[in-house]
């Protein structure tokens, strides 16, 4: 028992210091101030290579941990820009739509959850995106990896929207080697594409590895000098499932637990990808005109070997675990290089900023959430962001709230989160709100990594923090400040009500793999009308044998979503 008790002490020891050395670099960090200005611009439009992890956690890269081997990450984000106040979303499919549309979650219809490899969903069609934009702007654009934003027509497609070429999976993850996707247990098909053609003959060889020389082959066969490069790779990993080559598992082998030495070998496997990759760039001509970025799609998930420590929460949730992102700019261009910034900056804001780079023009009317930053990362200037939405999920509800809490502007069961200034607000069920150290430790019992588990907060429903001071969410503070709590529950008012309905449609049978081929495939042909099913939530797992009973419900939650946006909630 005194065994637990020390540990337990050890434990919030270490995250006070930690969290006290989130705070005190912030002061020690000299930050560059400049007039505001259009900011420096390459003379010409520059390549640009954006590469886009899976749940990789705060705590799971070198600079932010000794026991994790990243050296050619830490190489290039001390090179460059160390982006520390940035946020990205906390599951793969809104980081990856607000990415490549440049808005909100509200605005494009996604704010529940993500696109499932059954639903008839993918990003609407009237979204003008990231790779459409540089396409205008004279670029050769290419996605490598996992795409996620639903597949159900050809024209949902990566290579419909925006890329000149496509080489990866359609789901949300697959297996490392067979490239097989399951959706739930008995569901599973292939799924690697080439374009809009099922890729098969491919397994056997590592998917990091196989997307790795894809890149690698993209800028072999490119001219640098003739026409600007976007590539989007997005890797898999270091998602689910843990299956790393032996080789790479060996230098962790004195890792006690054993999610934990798997996960911080594909970690190590990504930092072997992005060395070989800025290899081929400088080898191909590409480095000295060329713009880095690389970002994480959401939080870790610990129990699967992930660590966010020392934030609060994990992947799937608001706090700030599951949002805070690890996230750098490499590139020569810029004019300020070699520090760490502090700036607040979201995923939407990589829209305009790489359309502005590749001379193109974004106004805030075209209806983008994101910022132009670059003068922020290449000069240090001050971030035009003041504010991030997190998210409003009307569909995620508790089962209670408080008219007093919500100070009648706000209906507080209603899943939400907001960030202006110092000041961070989540309302409804933010997710598990603990905070789980590293799991170095061998046969630990999962529950056990749960000792800071918050027990006193089961009945609440408002959250405030003053996140430059408290970023690891310890201290709440909506009770001692009602008059912030009320002005950031009416800039969510605000928000929701420019929020269109939700659309999270029913799965459709006809995905099954075993009718497509054994792949996960576009269904729905082309010529066949849109069945409308906006403003209705189907709730997964019910309701899926006969569509008469979801009619039924289809009145209710048209109004359910009309009352949201009007505002009365």
């Amino acid at each position: 028992m005194a065994l637990f008790v020390l540990f337990g002490l050890f434990l919030n020891l270490q995250t006070s210091a930690s969290c006290s050395g989130l705070r005190s670099s912030r002061e020690d960090d000299e930050r560059f101030r400049f007039e505001q200005a259009s900011g420096f611009r390459p003379k010409k439009p520059p390549h640009i290579i954006f590469i886009l992890t899976d749940d990789q956690g705060f705590n799971d890269i070198g600079y932010h941990s000794r026991e994790i081997r990243s050296p050619t990450l830490d190489k290039l984000a001390s090179e460059g820009v160390r982006l520390e106040n940035y946020y990205v979303q906390p599951l793969c499919t809104p980081s990856r739509s607000q990415l490549i549309t440049g808005r909100y979650q509200i605005h494009t219809g996604l704010q529940h959850s993500i696109i499932r490899p059954r639903q008839p969903n993918c990003l609407p069609m009237d979204a003008v995106t990231l790779p459409q934009r540089l396409q205008e702007a004279g670029y050769s654009t290419h996605m490598v990896g996992k795409w996620h934003l639903g597949f159900y027509r050809k024209d949902c497609l990566p290579t419909r929207r925006g890329f000149h070429t496509y080489f990866g999976s359609l789901t949300g993850s697959v297996d490392y080697y067979t490239y097989g996707s399951c959706d739930g247990k008995s569901l599973c098909g292939f799924d690697l594409h080439e374009g809009e053609s099922v890729a098969w003959g491919r397994g056997g060889k590592y998917l990091t590895h196989l997307y790795t020389q894809r890149v690698r082959k993209i800028l072999a066969t490119h001219d640098s000098s003739s026409q600007p490069l976007f590539i989007l790779l997005s890797l898999q990993a270091v998602h689910t499932p843990l299956k790393p080559p032996k080789e790479y598992i060996y230098p962790y082998r004195r890792m006690g637990n054993v999610p934990r030495r798997k996960y911080a070998a594909m970690v190590s496997i990504v930092d072997e990808a992005v060395r070989n990759i800025t290899y081929a760039l400088r080898k191909y001509g590409f480095y000295r005109n060329s713009v880095v970025i690389f970002s994480t799609d959401n939080g870790a998930q610990p129990l699967t070997g992930g660590s966010n420590w020392p934030l609060r929460g994990c992947k799937g949730t608001y706090w700030e675990g599951g949002i805070r992102g690890v996230g750098f700019v490499h590139s020569p261009l810029i004019r300020h290089r070699r520090r760490v910034s502090r700036a607040l900056i979201h995923i939407t804001d990589w829209y305009p900023t790489l359309v502005g780079l590749a001379g193109g023009n974004v106004s805030q009317h075209q209806g983008l959430d994101g910022f132009d930053i670059w003068p922020t990362i290449s000069e240090g200037k001050e971030s035009p962001r003041m504010e991030i939405l997190h998210n409003i999920d009307p569909l995620n509800r508790r089962s209670w709230s408080s008219v007093k809490e919500g100070h009648g502007l706000w209906d507080t069961a209603v899943q939400a989160a907001i960030r202006v200034g110092d000041w961070k607000l989540l309302t409804g069920d933010p997710g598990h709100g603990d905070w789980v150290p590293p799991q170095v430790l061998t046969h630990f019992h999962s529950s056990w990594w749960h000792l800071e588990r918050n027990t006193g907060e089961k009945r609440k429903s408002v959250w405030l923090f003053n996140i430059t001071g408290d970023p690891c969410e310890r201290h709440d503070l909506a009770v001692q400040r009602p008059d912030v709590v009320k002005e950031l529950l009416a800039r969510l008012a605000l928000y929701n009500r420019t929020a269109i309905p939700v659309r999270y449609p029913p799965d459709d049978s006809r995905a099954n793999p075993n009718l497509n081929g054994g792949a996960w495939r576009p269904w729905v042909g082309e010529d066949e009308e849109e069945e409308n099913w906006d403003g209705i939530y189907y709730k997964r797992g019910k309701n899926r044998k006969r569509k008469c009973r979801l009619c039924k419900l289809q009145s209710f939650f048209k109004k359910f979503n009309l009352m949201f946006l009007s505002k009365q909630i």
